[in-house]
């Protein structure tokens, strides 16, 4: 037989445990060029502007004929 705990254990010691498991949230700033939110430290996805210059060229949606 496998050993077993003494006693149970509260929940609360039990979240304590698992404190460091917490969900965050990304943090959003805005678009110095557009103005749209996008990640910290990441390409705008509408204009492609990352620190003052353009980094990534965005290509514009296809129209449906």
């Amino acid at each position: 037989m496998a050993p077993l705990p003494k006693k149970r254990c509260a929940r609360a010691r039990q979240g304590d445990r698992r404190s460091h498991l917490a969900r965050t949230l990304p943090t959003i700033s805005d678009c110095p060029q557009c103005h749209s939110p996008k990640l910290n430290h990441h390409a705008c996805p509408t204009c492609g502007y990352y620190n003052g210059r353009e980094a990534v060229v965005i290509a514009s949606p296809k129209k449906k004929a």
